[in-house]
């Protein structure tokens, strides 16, 4: 599975730098270059890790921060020339994962974007959730030792509910995440696809949040 990082950052040169840097180290990068467009990009697409600019247009890094945590365990790397306590403790407070302040060796930035990576086990060939494994290379599921006949939108499902434990995941965003935000399909798809999904695991770790969508038991 290719890692994919979002950058945020406003200044065309820090931003074009940055990206042709870590595309050249083996990344899949999105940039973007405010807050709103961000969040949209966010909300459309599953990222390994964000890094996050906070004097963004439109939304800053602080609030966009608040609004991914609402969906996401995604590590966040801030990236900012904000280099004072009362800035770094609002973004450790709002769950990033670290924090860097410009300007900044290159190198740098890339070993501390593999050390959260390495950390999220966004690097492993294997991601394990209880008795769950999921193997992203080859798109296989492991529950107890027993391969589950999954489809491949059945398999993407449940590694954006893994990625993403102890957040609710809405239909929409599900819907947007694995279909795409051009899809013409309703919610409907994914309640069917829950429903296959839940028939194929031994165990009934996918729990219903009623009018908003799905999560996964945190102890399996």
């Amino acid at each position: 599975m290719s890692i994919r990082i979002l950058l945020v950052e406003d200044d065309e040169h820090i931003n074009n730098t940055v990206k042709t840097f870590l595309s050249e180290a083996g990344y899949k990068v999105d940039a973007c270059l405010d807050g709103i467009g961000a969040q949209i990009k966010i909300f459309d697409n599953t990222y390994q890790l964000v890094i996050l600019d906070i004097l963004l247009p439109g939304m800053n890094g602080h609030e966009l921060l608040r609004e991914l945590r609402k969906i996401s365990n995604t590590p966040v790397l801030m990236m900012t020339a904000l280099s004072d306590d009362d800035n770094q403790i609002r973004a450790f407070d709002a769950e990033a994962d670290d924090y860097v302040t410009k300007p900044f060796k290159m190198q740098l930035l890339l070993k501390r974007v593999e050390a959260l990576l390495r950390r999220s086990g966004a690097l492993s060939k294997e991601v394990r959730f209880g008795k769950l494994t999921l193997l992203p290379e080859d798109f296989k599921a492991v529950y107890d030792n027993a391969e589950l006949p999954l489809t491949l939108k059945e398999f993407e499902i449940l590694m954006l509910l893994v990625q993403n434990r102890g957040h609710t995941l809405s239909h929409e965003i599900i819907l947007s995440r694995i279909w795409g935000y051009d899809f013409d399909g309703d919610g409907s798809t994914v309640h069917t696809h829950i429903k296959n999904l839940r028939a194929k695991l031994p165990e009934n770790i996918i729990k219903t949040v009623r009018g908003i969508g799905y999560r996964l038991e945190e102890d399996i």
